[in-house]
């Protein structure tokens, strides 16, 4: 039997895994930043002896959560028990998984309960052509008015509309490379009128000129924003959720 040991340890440690994990997810990892900004911890997972992969535990925000596990290739076979060992060492008590990752979805299924879907994900599929009347996307310059936010940041960009400002939006860029997160807010009484969709097709052009891949995501229940991704070519690819570990029966021994 394999002899698996789970290490409390340095990011540097487990930063070139790390670029194996981002490289095979082909997709946006949402909290890629948290392991490089110390908001998790890192565990190296060594089997008999020799390293086999690694995994993150949050510290501040969703405390106790694995944000991230992964295995090398000749390992997999016994990523279960490796996770439960990180489970056990680390003291997590709950995980996330996206569904566009299938071996941590998998995991997620076998250690946790109570799953629950807490964001929608988009990846880019389709070109639009939208163009509000009178609508004007640009760079917001810093004598420009912003109308009080109530969710996301003023973003470097803006539409302006009937001479003010109607929307802001920008793109972040501390996630896996290639991928650029899109974000935007629109003015209370200009919503409806085709701003946003036209701001977040403006805000994928630019991404795209700065050399990333435009993406998004939003909360389940927030429908609007939903309908605004899509309509401005960005498409649903998977949904994040999140589930309390238990060590029995679901993660109990084999």
């Amino acid at each position: 039997m394999a002899t698996i040991e789970v290490r409390l340890t340095e990011y540097g440690d487990v930063e070139m895994l790390r670029d194996l994990y981002r490289a095979e997810a082909g997709c946006q990892i949402v909290r890629d930043s948290m392991l490089r900004r110390g908001l998790a911890d890192p565990y190296l997972i060594l089997v008999d002896g020799r390293v086999a992969g690694y995994g993150a535990v949050l510290n501040k925000y969703d405390t106790g959560r694995i944000s991230e596990f992964y295995a090398l290739p000749d390992t997999r076979p016994l990523s279960l028990p490796m996770l439960r060992a990180m489970i056990s060492a680390s003291g997590a008590t709950s995980m996330q998984a996206q569904t566009n990752m299938p071996a941590m979805l998998m995991l997620l299924y076998d250690c946790a309960t109570r799953i629950k879907q807490e964001s929608i994900l988009f990846s880019d599929a389709f070109t639009t052509a939208l163009a509000p009347p009178g609508a004007l996307f640009r760079p917001r310059a810093p004598e420009d008015p912003v109308f009080e936010h109530g969710v996301e940041p003023i973003g470097d960009y803006v539409i302006e509309a009937e001479g003010k400002v109607v929307a802001t939006g920008g793109f972040l860029c501390h996630y896996n490379p290639p991928y650029g997160d899109i974000y935007m807010e629109v003015e209370g009484p200009s919503r409806r009128k085709g701003y946003g969709g036209y701001l977040v097709q403006e805000l994928k052009r630019v991404c795209y000129e700065a050399g990333r891949r435009p993406a998004a995501r939003c909360s389940v229940d927030n429908a609007a924003s939903r309908n605004t991704l899509q309509k401005a070519g960005l498409l649903p690819c998977g949904r994040v959720l999140a589930g309390r570990i238990v060590r029995k029966p679901a993660c109990d021994e084999d």
